[in-house]
C-alpha cells in the first residue's frame, strides 16, 4: 500500500472545459429498445454527455481549460515549474502530449513537461504526483491538466459503452502555500488488466489490417479491437470491494472520521454505483456531489470536473474533500484534501 503524505502544498486554482456539442441518451433509440431508454438513463444517471468535435483532441480541451484557469488568476506562464498531462486519449504515440501544451500555452523552455497515463483512477494518482513535484525545493507551481475524450475510442454501437462516455478536460494548480496535510492511498492490481481494456494498437497487439474489422461481440455490442472494451460487471464487483473501504481507511490514516468529510468525490461512473457507496458508508448524499447527469462518464477527468461544476459556489476554506478514483489496472486511489483559499472558474465549453 502506497501511503503518501504531503505538507504546505495544496490546490490554488480549477477550471473545466467542456465541448460545446450535446448528445442525449435519450436519442439512443437506434441502440436501446425504446421501452428501456428511461430505465437505462436511471439506473447510470446520465442524461445527457458532451462529445468533442472530430478535429478536436483532450490537448485543444486542456488548453482552454488551462489559459482560463491562467487569466483568472494573473498567472505569469513563465512562474509554472512543471506541466503535467493526465490522459489515455493523448494526440500522438509519439511525441508526448505535455510538449506541446507547454509551447501552445507559451510556458518558458525550462518547465518540466511530463505526460500520464491511467484509467478513471488517473486524477487522483496524477494529483499526489502534482503535490510531490511541487514538494520540492526549486518548484513552485506545477500545472496539472487532465484531459479525456473516450468518444473516440468507443464505437457507436457498442450499447455498453457508448451511453457512459463523455469528454472534457481540467486544469488544476498546485503550489506551495499554508496548507494542511494532504494524504493519498494509492493501489493497483494488475491481475484485472482484461476488465478495461483495448486490445491492439499497443506494442504487444500491434494495429493490423483486422484491428479496423467491426464485429459483433459479446450480447450484440459491435467494435473493433482498436476501441474500448468494458466488463461492467467486473468492474462493478471490483469497485464495491475497494472504493467504500478506501473511504474508511484515508478516515482512520488521517485521524478523522467519515463526519468529518464535508465533500465526497467519486469517479462519475454511473449513479447507481456511487449511489451504493455513500449508502453503504452511511454518508450525508448531499455531500457527494455528482455531474454525471449532464457530462457522463468522462474518466480520469470526472473528480475534478465534479469539483469545478459542481462545488464552484459551495467549497470553503478548511473544507475537507475525499476524492476517490477507480478504474483501468485495475487501479484506485483515495485523497484526503484540506482546502485552502482555491480560486473556481466556471466551467467553460470549445
Amino acid at each position: 500500500m502506497a501511503i503518501i503524505k504531503f505538507h504546505n502544498v495544496g490546490i490554488t486554482a480549477m477550471s473545466a472545459c467542456v465541448p460545446s456539442k450535446v448528445v442525449s441518451n435519450r436519442d439512443l433509440g437506434y441502440l436501446i429498445p425504446e421501452d428501456e431508454i428511461e430505465k437505462t438513463i436511471n439506473n447510470i444517471g446520465i442524461e445527457e454527455r458532451r462529445i468533442a468535435d472530430d478535429d478536436v483532441c483532450a490537448s485543444d480541451l486542456c488548453y482552454k481549460a488551462a489559459k482560463q484557469l491562467m487569466e483568472d488568476n494573473n498567472i505569469d506562464p513563465a512562474s509554472i515549474d512543471v506541466l503535467l498531462f493526465m490522459s489515455q486519449t493523448a494526440d500522438y504515440r509519439i511525441p508526448a502530449t505535455a510538449p506541446l501544451l507547454q509551447h501552445r500555452l507559451c510556458l518558458s523552455k525550462n518547465t518540466c513537461c511530463i505526460d500520464l497515463s491511467l484509467g478513471c483512477s488517473g486524477f487522483v494518482f496524477a494529483l499526489s504526483t502534482a503535490f510531490a513535484y511541487a514538494s520540492m525545493e526549486g518548484v513552485n507551481r506545477v500545472l496539472l491538466l487532465d484531459g479525456e475524450t473516450f468518444s473516440k475510442i468507443c464505437n457507436k454501437r457498442d450499447k455498453v459503452d457508448w451511453p457512459l462516455y463523455g469528454d472534457g478536460a481540467t486544469a488544476t494548480l498546485i503550489e506551495k502555500g499554508d496548507f494542511e496535510e494532504s494524504t493519498f492511498i494509492l493501489k493497483s492490481d494488475g491481475s484485472g488488466a482484461n476488465a478495461v481494456i483495448i486490445p491492439n494498437g499497443g506494442m504487444r497487439n500491434p494495429t493490423t489490417a483486422d484491428s479496423l474489422i467491426e464485429t459483433a461481440r459479446e450480447e450484440g455490442n459491435i467494435r473493433n479491437d482498436l476501441e474500448i472494451y468494458m466488463d461492467g460487471m467486473e468492474v462493478f464487483n471490483f469497485a464495491m470491494s475497494v472504493v467504500p473501504k478506501g473511504v474508511k481507511e484515508i478516515a482512520k490514516e488521517t485521524g478523522t472520521t467519515l463526519d468529518d468529510i464535508d465533500w465526497l468525490v467519486f469517479h462519475q461512473a454511473n449513479k447507481f454505483m456511487t449511489d451504493f457507496f455513500a449508502k453503504r458508508l452511511k454518508f450525508n448524499m448531499e455531500k457527494v456531489p455528482y455531474c454525471i447527469h449532464k457530462y457522463g462518464n468522462t474518466s480520469s477527468t470526472s473528480v475534478p470536473l465534479t469539483i469545478v461544476s459542481e462545488l464552484k459556489d459551495k467549497l470553503k476554506k478548511g473544507d475537507q474533500v475525499v476524492m476517490c478514483g477507480f478504474g483501468a489496472g485495475l487501479s484506485w486511489g483515495t485523497a484526503r484534501v484540506v482546502f485552502g483559499d482555491c480560486k473556481i472558474s466556471p466551467v467553460i465549453e470549445y
